[in-house]
């Protein structure tokens, strides 16, 4: 019997009150990106079963108050109820809200929101860095330009807007404007750029005045593609424009714009700098007061105006800005066998390293990076062409604080050469940068091996959104493939608040998409030339994507604005379909990365093809139907919806046998149409998910997925009634498991499942990344089913509270910073009882699925606590021995363990044949298995299960 019951609440009411107020989607700066932001706000109360039923919103400008009430429950994404805010406005917004307890909150904290777009067409022209006379620039040279003007009396207000062909910063006298890091980031360029919009009235004074700016290549002059064929594909120099506006307290306006009376040099400290190379600073060429007024810059060139490439409109930046987010101190110096000095941060991380360090002029200092070791040294091979080398140059002035400017680095390794005197390991840190988003997400449980597993994931996220999501942070890519990104948006959702990040990216997308007759290329920004039809699962992030953050975030304007984008991909599918229905015979990239695929064949994968692409033209049709229902596009919700039923009926009797079997009879096959919802007959349902978890045990409980059915597999089994299945594969730590890399000191999700090797050497294929986030998937089953929180209706407007105890854990917890105030969900075991803690934040409800199979039932807002019954995970199995199958020894870890550690004592490496090529069938035992293996190793594999049920029959499952 399930007994379940609420925490005593406090007899005294609480009042509530607005604990947040914020505009989309950036909350860093007060500027938005368009005259109508929509508005969120949250309400902290403790009040059980609280919910908005009234907001008032009071707008103040030019010292005019408005004010307007919503008779509404809704607070994320509200839609701008007064009139538009002006280019160059100012305004302040309050909100207070009413619930349905009566009582009405004070009002919030006011919101200043300043316009961050620009009024009307640049005045800026764009620049770029001259050479000097009789000389070349080589590719993407960096540099620096300035300019000097005049501040009158009265000076109001002076904003800064900026963009560039590369990535830039600047400075007004002598100080940097802001502390953001490769700027603009990296968009479509040829139909998108990004701009900053800064505040700098405090920078200023009266009279003279100077602005400079620093300058390089970054994305935009960087050479992209793979075996020796990289190439420019934007352009071979950066430039940049700005644009200063100024106004005056008489109500004039002034505006300083980068034109051909700016002054530029290229001989500065600043090297060379590449986003793959690396840079190379000369501290000793750097010239003092450049960026300041009075500077001598007569040695300095005029500034060239970049008058022939095609600048797309910039528009204010939606995502928020990369920045330095943490720094991570030196926790040991190694001496490698070649005697290198080499640096271990022990995280694998992404950002550069910023030293403190004295000696004399012209002494020059190389720092080498790389994701591990391997036989003592460096991995550099994993970089491939990527040199990742930094220098630096000393001026020999005292002690000299330097960090990369325009270049990032994955790493966990840096050697360090030529560093005068003894290094002192305090004077290095490792900076990490990323987009500055705020983490929402967060689990903890009782195995340590599972929480790093879910700290690889979060550092593996951190890594790769810079700038835009990346696939990894170190080699020559980094580039946005799409594929990698689809299947990882939900755990991205969960982690952090992604929503402005990953709708920046779609952007994008939409646009590279444009140029392809609806086709998605497979990395956006499209920058090579490969794969130009249609790739399943890859292009498909063109529906899946808007569709997760329209369930994460609620974010209805984002669905409605990439609706067309949606649409376009699913007729681009329905143009490559065949006479069956179906999506065949086209090249794909499959259940990429599966561990059966050979090192240099990644895409040959158990599952075929044109299952997944199959699968996937399903999945399309189906989420643009229901997107269209969502907008109320009926016709278009009508027209999808029976193409994606065609589709489903298709692919059933093209692939699935009346008896529940796959054409393809592999994990992710079976996986793909349980859970994309293309079998739908419950009998048939459960038989796939049978043979799914069969296929689960016969392969070892190991991996057998690749970017395709790993994120789907835990979902699908455990939706099928086998979640033992689920937790023995999470559980794993034999290769190939996501526990493997952990037991191997991994720190970031990797892109092979055995980047490294078992005898501990690199994986020889071409691409081996130690900080690849797709396989980290898997957070989101964490969060989802072991802890138990999701959304049961877009935005956490109604929570699914749901957690399935693991029978290895002993707690559990998982909590969200949802968008209306925090939820959380924790569970822990308490005898045969299990104890569940939740969190249900105010203006949500929950639907409540307790452990134990009780029913469903629903619960307000509050915090609620319930004690149920639950199976004692220690219990005491059956009795294994050398008669019983082999299922049920790979059934019973200790089972399993007695019996391959016994043959171990024997023959090491015959013990790791027996748990490596062992097919767990049901139908043979353990002993015919076993039928080549010496008389001894049988006695004492006997033994040790004898020992076993021995234990358990004296009640010590515990020490079995």
């Amino acid at each position: 019997m399930t007994s379940t019951f609420l925490t005593p609440q406090s007899a005294t009411r609480q009042q509530p009150a607005v604990a947040r107020l914020t505009a989309e989607y950036r909350t860093d700066t007060p500027f938005v990106a368009v005259p109508r932001p929509r508005l969120n706000w949250t309400t902290t109360t403790g009040n059980v079963g609280w919910r908005q039923v009234r907001a008032e919103l009071r707008l103040t400008r030019a010292g005019t108050v408005e004010s307007t009430v919503l008779e509404s429950p809704e607070s994320v994404l509200v839609d701008w109820p007064f009139g538009d805010i002006a280019a160059g406005e100012q305004v302040e917004v309050e909100v207070r809200v009413t619930g349905n307890d009566g009582g009405t909150t004070d009002w919030s904290a006011p919101l200043s929101l300043e316009s961050g777009f620009v009024d009307g067409p640049w005045q800026a022209q764009a620049l770029s860095l001259p050479a000097a006379a009789g000389e070349e620039h080589p590719p993407g040279q960096p540099g620096q330009l300035r300019h000097e003007f005049t501040v009158r009396e009265g000076l109001a207000k002076a904003t800064l807007f900026a963009t560039a062909h590369g990535v830039y910063q600047a400075e007004i006298n002598g100080c940097e404007v802001d502390d953001q890091v490769l700027k603009p980031g990296w968009t479509a360029y040829a139909d998108r750029l990004n701009h900053e919009t800064t505040d700098l009235t405090a920078l200023l004074a009266p009279g003279p005045n100077a602005i400079g700016v620093w300058l390089a290549g970054g994305w935009f002059t960087e050479k992209y593609g793979f075996h020796g064929f990289a190439k420019p594909f934007y352009g071979e120099q950066p430039a940049v424009k700005v644009e200063l506006r100024l106004e005056y307290t008489d109500g004039t306006r002034e505006t300083v714009a980068s034109g051909p009376a700016w002054r530029a040099f290229t001989g500065g400290p600043l090297v060379s700098s590449g986003i793959y190379a690396g840079e190379a600073y000369d501290a000793g060429r750097a010239e003092a007061g450049w960026s300041e007024a009075g500077f001598d810059d007569a040695h300095w060139l005029p500034a060239a105006v970049d008058s022939g490439k095609n600048w797309a409109e910039a528009t204010p930046a939606t995502a928020p800005p990369v920045r330095r987010i943490e720094e991570v101190p030196v926790r040991e110096v190694l001496t490698t066998p070649s005697g290198a000095t080499v640096l271990d941060f022990g995280q694998n991380l992404v950002g550069r390293l910023r030293i403190r360090v004295s000696g004399e002029a012209g002494h020059t200092i190389t720092f080498r990076h790389a994701e591990v070791l391997e036989d003592g040294e460096l991995s550099l091979r994993p970089l491939r062409q990527a040199a990742a080398t930094d220098t630096y140059t000393l001026a020999g002035n005292g002690e000299e604080e330097w960090e990369p400017r325009f270049t990032f680095h994955g790493f966990r390794y840096a050697r360090a050469d030529n560093w005068p005197g003894e290094l002192d390991p305090a004077a290095i840190t490792a900076v990490v940068i990323h987009n500055d988003m705020r983490r929402t997400g967060w689990f903890e449980c009782s195995d340590p091996l599972l929480n790093r597993l879910h700290e690889n994931a979060l550092w593996g996220m951190r890594g790769n959104f810079l700038a835009l999501p990346t696939d990894c942070p170190q080699r020559d890519e980094r580039l946005g493939w799409t594929g990698d990104i689809q299947v990882f948006s939900p755990t991205a959702s969960y982690l952090y608040d992604s929503l402005g990040f990953l709708g920046s990216w779609l952007q994008d997308l939409a646009l590279e998409q444009g140029h392809r007759d609806g086709v998605v290329p497979i990395i956006v920004p499209s920058v090579l030339d490969m794969l130009d039809s249609p790739v399943a699962a890859w292009g498909d992030a063109a529906t899946v994507v808007p569709w997760v953050l329209f369930e994460r975030f609620g974010d209805t304007g984002l669905l409605r604005r990439q609706y067309a984008s949606m649409r376009d991909w699913a007729d681009a599918l329905l143009k490559v379909r065949d006479s069956s229905g179906l999506w065949q015979g086209q090249m794909q990239l499959g259940d990429w990365l599966d561990p059966a695929a050979p090192p240099d064949k990644p895409g040959a994968a158990r599952t075929h093809g044109d299952i997944v692409a199959s699968a996937y033209l399903f999945r399309s049709l189906d989420l643009v139907a229901r997107g269209a229902a969502v907008l109320g596009y009926d016709t278009d919700r009508g027209k999808y919806e029976a193409l994606a039923e065609a589709t489903r009926l298709a692919f059933l009797a093209e692939y699935v046998t009346p008896a529940g079997r796959m054409v393809s009879d592999a994990q992710t096959a079976y996986s793909l149409a349980l859970m994309f919802g293309i079998s739908t007959d419950p009998s048939q349902r459960q038989a796939l998910g049978d043979r799914l978890a069969e296929l689960a045990r016969l392969g070892g409980y190991r991996i057998a997925t690749g970017f395709v059915g790993t994120p789907l597999i835990a979902d699908a089994l455990t939706v099928t009634g086998h979640l033992y299945a689920a937790e023995r594969l999470l559980t794993q730590t034999e290769c190939p498991s996501w526990l493997y890399p952990v037991t191997r000191g991994a720190t970031t999700i990797w892109e092979r499942w055995d980047s490294i090797l078992e005898d501990g050497s690199v994986n020889p294929g071409e691409m081996t990344s130690f900080n690849h986030y797709a396989l980290g998937a898997i957070a989101d089953w964490m969060h989802r089913t072991v802890a138990g929180l999701a959304p049961a209706a877009p935005g956490y407007r109604k929570l699914a509270i749901a957690p399935r105890p693991l029978s290895s854990l002993t707690h559990a917890s998982t909590s969200h910073e949802t968008p209306y105030g925090l939820a959380r969900v924790a569970w822990k075991r308490v005898g045969d009882r299990i104890l569940v803690e939740a969190t249900v934040p105010p203006g949500t409800s929950a639907v409540v699925s307790l452990p134990g199979g009780s029913a469903e039932f629903e619960v307000g807002s509050g915090q609620h606590r319930w004690d149920v019954a639950g199976a004692d995970p220690a219990a005491a199995s059956g009795t294994v021995s050398l008669s019983s199958p082999l299922a049920d020894v790979m059934d019973d870890p200790s089972a399993y363990a007695a019996a391959w550690k016994a043959i171990d004592a024997h023959n090491p490496a015959e013990a790791v044949a027996f748990r490596r090529d062992t097919v767990w069938y049901r139908q043979t035992t353990l002993d015919q298995s076993l039928l080549f293996t010496q008389p001894a190793v049988k006695q004492d594999i006997a033994a040790a299960l004898a020992a076993l049920a021995d234990r358990r029959s004296a009640g010590n499952p515990e020490n079995s």
